[in-house]
């Protein structure tokens, strides 16, 4: 609980990137509070962990095998003992994620609304408004994700016990089955360029949930290199890899971006190709859908103008741009995604984007932002993003920080303008603190992207992409 007034309670996703804050703090305290919903004490024994006090059965996305990594890399990257220990356990927890949320078992995934509250224009946390189910697009991305975290864990691990390397196979094959599904079975649209929400009524009619946000964005996030040196010190898992690629050319017909090899023969593990990054990043880096003044908005400003209207046949959902406070009361309307940005998708995001620099180097350009003529590499993006990140709490030329908004005793009194709270998320079109002002411990991960900018700046002697190599 990172405060006793505004949050005296835990989210087990917010507790996952709280700890790779603190473990430039404490690590062994953030190594043990990672471990603590992984104990038996909180863990079912089905392998589900507990989303937070009041609902233990809610799904919050998987992100405590990558924060795990972090954490494990943070602290100097020598804690193996630690790392074998949560794996044991993330094991148990992607297995009840495979049984729980792909109901139809064809490698797309479920899961509800996935902490992202009031994103869609309907409660995704709820029955759902129609006889039928939603495949997710960001439910299928987050697993994605854990297949990559996981299979970082296992080949680091294999370097010093070679029986990882099978489990390792298995996640990597497990990965690249569901970047297959995701193409398969409609998530990415091609004629829009961006990830969808799929809907599957009864009767056998499948509608895309057009929704532009940051659903749409996960699949982004799964993205790992494997370079050429970790194939080079585990043969059997390579050589078995490559015989699995080859065994299957429907996965190397279709996703045949997992194994195209790079510079030096690295291996790209991603759900998207880099062409269809392109087109993504093509909305992502728009100011009039995505990129805000100081991130990434969580719905498009595109919905301003065109709010999404979907008949249910019950009655119509809509969804539109809110930049600030959420106007309706859709779970619980204490929390607003639908334009406020939000650190924690923005954080992996500028991590995701530096994964995908390290393969595709300095000839893959984009334009940033989109319409401004202006040609950067994907590096130059994701530090683009983390100056706007980090801008939010900054003074600008007037002597005011964006964070504080139109709150004349923060901006002008000397005795509070330097007491910086952490929100819970950000106008989408100004910057402005919103939601609880104390509540948010992951927007301290404005102090990950400083330290990451410094070790970078000063050459820090290492890798701080979030790859194998680091």
């Amino acid at each position: 609980m990172p405060d006793k007034w505004e949050y005296p309670w835990y989210a087990a996703w917010d507790l996952a990137f709280h700890c790779t804050t603190l473990a430039f703090v404490d690590p062994e305290f953030a190594k043990w509070q990672l471990v603590l919903l992984c104990r038996e004490w909180f863990m079912h024994p089905n392998g589900q962990l507990p989303a937070y006090e009041w609902a233990f059965g809610d799904v919050n996305p998987p992100v405590h095998a990558w924060a795990a990594l972090r954490v494990f890399h943070i602290d100097g990257g020598r804690d193996y003992a630690f790392l074998e220990r949560i794996f044991h356990k993330l094991l148990i927890n992607f297995t009840w994620w495979v049984n729980r949320t792909d109901s139809e078992g064809n490698n797309v995934f479920e899961g509800g609304f996935l902490g992202l509250d009031n994103v869609g224009p309907f409660d995704r946390g709820a029955a759902l408004p129609f006889a039928g189910h939603l495949e997710q697009s960001d439910g299928t991305a987050w697993m994605a994700m854990y297949c990559l975290s996981l299979l970082e864990v296992a080949l680091i691990l294999a370097d010093h016990d070679h029986t990882y390397e099978d489990v390792a196979l298995k996640f990597f094959e497990h990965f690249t089955l569901i970047a297959l599904a995701s193409h398969q079975r409609g998530l990415w649209d091609e004629q829009d360029g961006f990830f969808y929400d799929q809907l599957r009524f009864a009767n056998g009619r499948t509608e895309s949930l057009r929704a532009r946000s940051c659903v749409g964005l996960i699949p982004l996030l799964a993205v790992t290199v494997l370079p050429v040196a970790v194939r080079a010190r585990l043969p059997d898992f390579s050589h078995r890899m490559d015989f699995y690629l080859d065994d299957r050319p429907g996965v190397c017909e279709l996703v045949s971006h997992v194994h195209v090899p790079g510079e030096e023969d690295s291996y790209l593990l991603s759900v998207m190709t880099p062409e269809q990054l392109r087109r993504v990043l093509a909305r992502v880096l728009d100011p009039e859908e995505f990129l805000a003044p100081h991130g990434i908005r969580s719905l498009s400003r595109f919905h301003r103008d065109h709010p999404l209207r979907l008949d249910l046949g019950s009655g119509t959902a809509v969804l539109d741009y809110e930049p600030a406070e959420s106007t309706t009361g859709l779970f619980g309307g204490n929390s607003n995604w639908r334009g406020p940005v939000w650190f924690p998708i923005n954080y992996l995001l500028v991590r995701a984007l530096r994964s995908f620099h390290v393969y595709l180097g300095d000839r893959f350009k984009v334009e940033c932002p989109t319409g401004s003529g202006r040609l950067a590499t994907l590096a130059e993006v994701s530090d683009e993003l983390a100056d706007r990140l980090i801008g939010t709490f900054r003074n600008d030329g007037c002597g005011r920080r964006p964070v504080f908004g139109d709150r004349e005793l923060f901006q002008r009194d000397p005795a509070w303008h330097d007491l910086i709270p952490f929100h819970e998320y950000f106008h989408g079109d100004t910057g402005a603190g919103l939601g609880a002002s104390h509540q948010t411990g992951w927007t301290g991960l404005v102090a990950n992207l400083l330290i990451e900018r410094a070790r970078r700046g000063s050459g820090g002697g290492r890798s701080d992409s979030g790859q194998l190599g680091e």
